[in-house]
């Protein structure tokens, strides 16, 4: 089938190269001239593992391709993509949804015999409608069905989250929209991957609903976490004993220092807001968005703490800044918060991060960047860890302790075990592990 993209974000670029990968014929577009250039010189705007080669590939076989002009490509689709942003709006929190009204505007203009318009951007319930009437409104002629498409894809696994996914959520109850989902899919059916068919309203509000309980898991084990340490209890423990109940299961049940990324935090604000609009406020949810940002903005105390109190003039080493490891993403990271308040301490601050180097340097001018763990640790007063890359669960203690000027390490991931820490002479702080 011949499917164009619009959007060639996270979404839009993982998706176009998966479906092209599934031997669609794909076209990803985009109004970013720079953007686009890059792609067609093989060079990717983020990191996620085994993209720039799945892309590298379909490219070479001719099933890929980029560019910013939209009208040929859409008239002769089968089907087309909406994967633009949907930021959470200032002042309200609610989506901002005016890229997902232009792509559908324009999409209008263009479009040309049986077309299903499909938006795997997320979007508040309701929105499906809206792009629908925006359609049929700008170019009444149009035949066309809208389709909701949801994506489930953790950044750092992307690809592996497309090609064997948990589930596929298509909202569409017409005939002739299914029968071009299902053939766009067809390769996840031969997996006898599960497909589930409902719809739009349902399918926009189950990616919602998904994020949002993900989100309350992180945040019920992190408030776990703060009572094991008043009672004297291992929140690892307590975590391993509740997700061995299959009613529960284990994932997302890892103490640190807050979600964060582009999906969690604007989609639970997003369904707070939705919520509201529709009369029937989820509370539950509202608790949990509170909570999670409580939560960011405390870790920088227990860095303080962990000082006596005082950060003033200290040197602090800052490992991993993106919101999780195998991804380059800044946005809502605990970094942020953490790093900010005590540069606002007169904390000297130095950084290394994987990938995210290049994206944290704008966000933090004040800080130095160095160029792996070690040199990171050089001179410094507190070694903290923030994201979990897997390298930092190997350190060379002893070289790290040889160029440290103090002896402090706070584990805001539980890396390490702390009798192993302490019996090397650190002054080791961890989460929930009282």
């Amino acid at each position: 089938m011949r499917i164009a993209m619009v959007g060639t974000g996270y979404v839009g670029l993982v998706s176009g190269a998966c479906f092209a990968d599934f031997g669609h014929h794909v076209t990803c577009i985009d109004l970013d001239s720079d953007k686009i250039a890059d792609l067609n010189n093989g060079q990717m705007p983020i990191f996620e593992p085994g993209l720039e080669q799945l892309v590298s590939s379909n490219v070479k076989e001719g099933r890929l391709e980029f560019t910013t002009e939209m009208s040929e490509v859409v008239a002769s689709a089968d089907a087309v993509f909406i994967a633009v942003g949907t930021p959470s709006r200032r002042g309200d929190g609610f989506a901002d949804l005016s890229f997902v009204r232009q792509a559908a505007t324009e999409i209008s203009k263009a479009v040309s015999g049986f077309t299903v318009i499909i938006n795997k951007s997320t979007v508040p319930v309701g929105t499906g409608d809206e792009v629908e009437e925006i359609i049929r409104r700008c170019n009444p002629s149009a035949d066309i069905e809208v389709v909701s498409n949801p994506e489930f894809l953790r950044e750092g696994a992307a690809i592996g989250d497309f090609k064997r996914p948990d589930r596929v959520v298509i909202g569409t109850e017409e005939p002739r929209a299914i029968a071009v989902m299902k053939e766009i899919y067809r390769p996840l059916f031969l997996n006898e991957t599960p497909i589930m068919f409902t719809s739009r309203r349902s399918a926009e509000l189950i990616k919602y609903a998904a994020n949002a309980f993900l989100a309350t898991k992180i945040t019920f084990i992190n408030e776990m976490a703060d009572l094991c340490e008043k009672v004297g209890a291992d929140v690892q423990a307590v975590s391993r004993g509740i997700g061995l109940d299959k009613r529960i299961g284990s994932k997302f049940l890892n103490a640190g220092p807050g979600y964060g990324g582009s999906c969690f935090p604007k989609d639970a604000l997003a369904l707070v807001r939705t919520a509201k609009e529709a009369g029937s406020p989820v509370s539950i949810i509202e608790t949990v968005v509170n909570a999670n940002q409580q939560r960011k903005e405390s870790m920088a105390q227990r860095v303080i703490t962990a000082c006596d109190g005082d950060v003033s003039g200290k040197v602090i080493a800052v490992l991993g800044v993106s919101f999780k490891p195998n991804t380059d993403d800044m946005r809502e990271a605990p970094s942020l918060d953490i790093i900010r308040t005590l540069i606002e301490r007169d904390a000297n601050i130095r950084v290394y991060d994987p990938e995210a180097m290049q994206e944290a340097q704008p966000l933090f001018p004040k800080a130095e960047f160095c160029e792996d763990a070690y040199d990171c640790a050089r001179g410094v007063d507190v070694l903290v860890i923030i994201t979990e890359w897997d390298q930092f669960r190997a350190l060379q203690w002893n070289k790290i302790g040889d160029v440290m000027a103090g002896r402090v390490v706070v584990d805001l991931r539980n890396i390490y075990n702390p009798k192993v820490m302490k019996s090397r002479g650190f002054e080791y702080f961890s989460i929930g592990r009282g």
